[in-house]
């Protein structure tokens, strides 16, 4: 009975593949894809899930969420691990770390650019590009030769469709040929009908949970949602199949309908976890077709590029955004021309600013110190001689990317230290160290990071100078974290100021100065710390990754991109 029952089974996945491959191959001559040499040198699959953390994928796979992804976990030829993405935790700066090794100066999602006055944000095709153009010199992509699908970054894949790096160059599929990719996808009836019929439902439930939802928080429009959640989906997933079939070395395929359904609904709601289940389905598609096809060999690795921490907006908390309480609390401040009024603005300035200090406590003094020392440099200048536009103290731009917040003077054009801004703006920085909702403040004091808290400052050079309580004690990892802010406040365009959202609780919640319901991009909680499920014959040594970018080295040199 075994023998026969074993013969059943070979039959059966015989017919199964001799049907697939007759089907892709058929598929292959209408696109006008060639298939790829290099059968002997084995490919890799990443299948990325936007957002999702490994404290959420757990609760998944005991929620009945992520049968296959559970599956994976425990038939033992695949290993799921913890690991840490670094700071910020973004997409951009995750797969720039992955694909590049390199995600410097990638201060958030959203920033801005003091000295051409330029607003970068990674979901426009400009700053994507530009973005990449920068991390990608003198380094060679862990795509390059393959596919990208619905990335920001494209690792230099030969083939991308709607990866927004390369959506300014001729790079949609081999020969200008993706309009009858399209085609032949939309031609094929079961798949027509399966999408229409998911549409259908999706903008039924979009409807539905619109009337419940407070006007506020209602996600983007419908029909973005049915296009991302539906229709993107159905067709990356299509093209990975067909890619995996004719052989390509490389492909990353990146998933965001769960990160974009938890930013308003939160990460372990029933919205989240079901889109989290449809993409578990995708990837059974994807192991179920590697393993059939035998083109090429492949190594599947399934990653989150960071988690997503439940969050509270700042604006519901205290009926401001950020930047309106910056505007206020900074007022508009104007410096008439001349040396006499200008020094006499700057004596005021100067015993107010005495006068603080000595309410101080010694770790806020050191700063109050530093500023009255620079501002009585500037008294004795003409105002034509000084590098300050006092005419621009009123110009200042905040960034928002999550629970992280970039804030620039645009006085001038380049990085201002702490002792400046105390200086030019009295009282800011003492207002946003106490303001509740504000977690973490962290500017630099020439060459010194300043980490300030409500109850401590902690100042990194080489050695470390704690005033105070430790500011990031409350985390699992303060050493980690640490290094983190420092290299995130060493970039050039981050901001004179870099705010965190505050963190409590237990679960955690962080506050958000976005409107949303579960956010990252800085620290706390499960967005610090997102999975991956990877090959168990190797040893990827996960405790030891505090930064995407230390991926890049496994993947570039196990699949020959060194």
């Amino acid at each position: 009975m075994a023998w026969l029952s074993a013969k059943i089974v070979d039959f059966f996945t015989a017919l199964s593949n001799f049907y697939y491959s007759k089907k892709y191959e058929t598929l292959l001559k209408r696109t006008g894809l060639r298939e790829e040499a290099g059968e002997d040198q084995r490919g890799f699959i990443i299948v990325q899930i936007d957002g999702l953390s490994y404290e959420h994928l757990l609760e998944a796979m005991d929620r009945g969420f992520a049968p296959y992804m559970k599956q994976m976990a425990e038939r033992g030829d695949a290993k799921l691990a913890r690991w840490r993405c670094g700071l910020p935790s973004t997409t951009p700066a995750v797969q720039a770390g992955i694909m590049f090794g390199n995600n410097f100066d990638i201060p958030a999602f959203r920033w801005y650019e003091k000295e051409t006055r330029t607003h970068m944000s990674c979901n426009r095709v400009g700053p994507a590009t530009v973005m990449q153009n920068r991390i990608s010199h003198g380094r060679r992509g862990v795509l390059k030769g393959g596919s990208s699908y619905t990335n920001i970054i494209d690792g230099e894949a030969r083939l991308s469709l709607f990866t927004l790096s390369a959506l300014s160059s001729q790079r949609f599929f081999e020969n200008v040929r993706g309009l009858g990719f399209f085609l032949l996808f939309m031609l094929n009836p079961l798949r027509v009908a399966r999408i229409l019929l998911l549409s259908l439902w999706e903008y039924l439930i979009c409807l539905f949970k619109r009337l419940l939802a407070p006007a506020h928080h209602h996600p983007p429009s419908i029909f973005l949602q049915i296009a991302n959640n539906v229709l993107i989906r159905e067709i990356q997933t299509f093209a990975c199949l067909l890619d995996i079939y004719r052989g390509m070395p490389s492909i990353y395929i990146n998933y965001n309908s769960y990160d974009e359904i938890a930013h308003y609904y939160r990460p372990s709601s029933i919205e989240a976890l079901k889109a989290l289940r449809t993409i578990d389905k995708q990837i059974k598609q994807i192991d179920r077709m590697r393993n059939r096809c035998r083109r090429r060999k492949y190594d599947l690795y399934i990653l989150s590029d960071h988690g997503m921490t439940p969050s509270l907006p700042f604006k519901d908390l205290y009926g401001y955004q950020l930047g309106d309480y910056i505007a206020e609390q900074t007022g508009k401040v104007v410096l008439a021309e001349g040396k006499g009024e200008s020094a006499l603005r700057a004596r005021v300035l100067l015993s107010e600013i005495e006068g603080i200090e000595k309410r101080l406590p010694e770790a806020g003094a050191v700063l109050m110190q530093a500023a009255r020392r620079y501002l009585e440099e500037k008294i004795a200048l003409d105002p034509s001689e000084r590098e300050l536009d006092l005419d621009k103290q009123d110009d200042i731009v905040v960034k928002c990317s999550g629970s992280l917040a970039h804030v620039y003077f645009n006085i001038t054009s380049r990085r201002m230290d702490l002792s400046e801004i105390v200086a030019l703006y009295p009282g800011l920085l003492r207002k946003l160290i106490e303001h509740p909702g504000i977690g973490l403040v962290v500017g630099r004091e020439g060459e010194e990071v300043v980490i300030m808290g409500k109850e401590g400052v902690l100042m990194l050079n080489r050695e470390l100078d704690l005033k105070g309580k430790h500011p990031l004690r409350s985390l699992p990892e303060p050493e980690i974290a640490a290094v983190e802010l420092r290299n995130l406040a060493s970039f050039p365009h981050s901001g004179d100021l870099i705010l965190l959202g505050a963190w409590h609780g237990d679960p955690i919640e962080v506050v958000c100065f976005e409107d949303q319901m579960a956010c990252h991009g800085g620290l706390g909680g499960p967005q610090d710390y997102p999975f991956i499920i990877y090959p168990s014959r190797f040893d990827l040594h996960l405790e030891r990754i505090t930064n995407a970018r230390q991926l890049y080295p496994h993947f570039a040199t196990t699949y020959g991109n060194s």
